[in-house]
């Protein structure tokens, strides 16, 4: 029986992504076909569908398993400490100035490297 109930269920979640599938098709052509109607009818279209199939892709269990997820996800956002302004500031100065140095060094390497070549080629040299 077990057994039975699951294969319902599958069966049921099946039909339920067939309608949330059909309802997006749905919305997607009838934005194209109402072209001539108002944008602002045709927003308020788009959004009921789009809202009714968001409600109907819940009640399926992969639905549900994301909606966990997606409260879980935002209470771990409420647990992050974030860097103040200064932090944040002092920190991306930090960077800046490394990336400059950085760059420096390696257009020194490489006008070093382009001279040595040109020495060895015989290439460039006046």
């Amino acid at each position: 029986m077990n057994q039975q109930s699951a294969s319902l269920g599958g069966i049921m979640n099946s039909f339920k992504w067939t309608i949330v599938l059909s309802l997006i098709a749905l919305g997607i052509l009838g934005n194209y076909h109402f072209a001539d109607q108002s944008l602002m009818l045709r927003v308020a279209g788009l959004c009921i569908t789009a809202v009714l199939a968001l409600f109907i892709a819940l009640q399926t269990e992969k639905g549900k398993r994301f909606w966990r997820f997606a409260l879980d996800a935002r209470n771990e956002l409420r647990k992050v400490v974030w860097p103040s302004r200064q932090e944040t500031v002092q920190t991306t100065v930090m960077v800046l100035g490394v990336v400059a140095i950085i760059g420096l060094i390696l257009w020194g390497v490489d006008i070093i490297l382009l001279r040595a070549i040109a020495w060895l080629t015989g290439y460039g040299a006046s």
